[in-house]
This record gives structure tokens, sequence and C-alpha cells, in this order.
């Protein structure tokens, strides 16, 4: 059975919309829960792939976060490896540090729905052919990154000086700076953690919740159908197992 190790920093922020995609490719999960054991070692012999998740931290926090360092080195001998990596968020940048690049401050953080535009190389990538012309996606963070050398931009933004919004290094590298993981129950769910109902009300101009959830409900149905596609691609890049059929609910 392919295994897959998820780098978690904290339990807010899960796999979300890939878990039932991972399970339903037969993938086992190992979790490594960074905020329970900061101190830990992961070791990547035994997995066919890396996922590494979002979290309130800067990718460069080292002397806060001594894990930081750690995951960027699991990142940076996964690319080695040729190890399937997909960093979300956090996860992203983290990858974009593994890979060498500058990691910064945004001008003003994204949070909420934002548009994004695919590049002219994603209509040819593997994954990212599913997105349109422009795509409205969950955000939630306060750093960026310049684009790695020899990475492949496949998504940007004009908004906020956070250009970077998915990228490609190698043939199985992917950051995403967007939470394409998230379903409506994950967002509400933030909605109601105070350190993240906190920072929408320190931006320059407030976010309302009730505004935030009117757009979640306007855009969701799409995230999700493009998270089921991007995240499928992704998946059956490196699996040797059919989905398997899901049986409705009763």
């Amino acid at each position: 059975m392919r295994r897959v190790l998820v780098l978690q920093h904290v339990a807010v922020e899960p796999l979300g919309t890939l878990l039932p995609l991972i399970k339903s490719y037969g993938l086992r999960i190992r979790y490594q829960n960074f905020e329970r054991d900061p101190h830990a070692q992961p070791q990547l012999d035994g997995y066919d792939a890396v996922i590494v998740l979002g979290g309130p931290m800067s990718a460069w926090d080292d002397d806060g976060y001594p894990h930081l360092a750690t995951e960027t080195q699991v990142i940076a001998d996964a690319i080695v490896r040729g190890t399937p990596v997909l960093g979300i968020c956090l996860g992203a940048q983290l990858l974009a540090r593994a890979l060498g690049s500058k990691l910064l401050r945004a001008p003003t953080p994204e949070i909420g729905w934002h548009p994004v535009a695919p590049t002219l190389a994603a209509r040819e990538d593997p994954i990212f052919q599913a997105f349109e012309e422009t795509e409205q996606v969950f955000q939630w963070h306060s750093d960026t990154f310049e684009l790695p050398e020899g990475a492949v931009q496949l998504a940007r933004s004009a908004a906020n000086g956070c250009a970077q919004q998915a990228f490609r290094y190698g043939d199985c590298a992917y950051g995403l700076q967007f939470h394409l993981e998230v379903d409506a129950p994950l967002i509400e769910r933030w909605l109601n953690t105070p350190q993240l109902c906190r920072e929408m009300e320190r931006l320059p101009n407030p976010i309302e919740p009730a505004a935030l959830r009117d757009a979640t409900r306007t855009h969701i149905g799409r995230s999700v159908r493009l998270s089921d596609a991007v995240f499928s691609r992704f998946l059956e890049g490196w699996t040797d197992r059919p989905r398997r059929t899901q049986q409705p609910h009763r």
C-alpha cells in the first residue's frame, strides 16, 4: 500500500477535501503533527509522497518554530529523490524556501475569496488544466515568496503584492499559495477560531464574518469541484491504483 506523509502545523488546518480523495485512492496517511511534537524528525523512507499543510507561522521563523528547518530539509530531500510534494499556503512557502527562493512579508494580508489567473504554462500542466481564465480561490496568508529559480509559474494574482499563487518544480513538486482544500465547514471552523478572527479585525479594511460567509456561499461549489479535479490529477500522477467509486451517503 502506498503511503503519504502529511506535515501538519495546527489542528485547525487539516487535509480538508484532500482527505476523502486520498482515501478514495486506497492510500495510507501518516500525520506528523508539529503542534504536538515540534522537535519531531520525520524521515522520507517508506513514503511515496509528501503533503505540507498551512499554518499561522512565517516560513522563516525557525527560532519560534524549529520544525520549519526540519520540514525544509524533508522537502529538499524529497525533491532530490523525485518524491512528489504538494505544499499548500505555508507548505508552498516552505517548498519555495527549500528551493532557495526569497520569502517576503506581503504588503497586505490576503484573506477571503480572491481572483487568480492561470498562466499559459498551466494549460499544459497535468494538474492545472481544469483552471479557467479566472478562478475565485480562498486565501488566508500574510506572507509570500519569489518564484524559485527553475520553477514554472502556474497561477498569478495582481492583488496585494502576492503575484506568486501556484508553481511547479520539476515534474512532481507543486506549491499552491491558496487554500484549494477548503470546504464550507472548514471555513466556518476558521471563522470561529479567535486567533483568525483577530487577524480579520486587524486588516486595514476589516472583513466582516457575515460578508465572508456570503462570498463562500457564492464560490464554494466551484472551489470544491476544482479541488477534486486538481488534487485527483496530482494523486493520479504517482499512484498505481484507480480511484474507488464513492457511494452516496444515506
